[in-house]
């Protein structure tokens, strides 16, 4: 029998590819990243494959900058290969 999680997962992935890749990398962003981020976080738009998220201050992008790897590999299970860089900018 599949988990729970598992096909919440795969319902997830469905839903997001079946979007614009622009609105699925910004709607992805708090599923790749966990709830703790995403609420001090937020994707503010994706262009080209960069997604870029404001962040609240200089302190925090230096945190997430080492967590890109494995952000990244989150959007590539989520979406596919859609989001190739990730940018963090401070929030004005």
């Amino acid at each position: 029998m599949e988990s729970a999680s598992a096909g919440l997962q795969e319902l997830a992935r469905k839903i997001l590819r079946s979007q614009p890749a622009g609105d699925s990398a910004v709607l992805a962003w708090p599923l790749v990243c966990g709830k703790e981020v995403a609420a001090r976080t937020r994707a503010a738009g994706f262009t080209e494959g960069r997604l870029t998220v404001e962040v609240p201050d200089a302190a925090w992008i230096e945190q997430l900058i080492s967590f890109l790897p494995s952000y990244l590999r989150g959007f590539a299970q989520l979406l596919g290969p859609v989001v190739q860089e990730i940018r963090f900018v401070k929030q004005t």
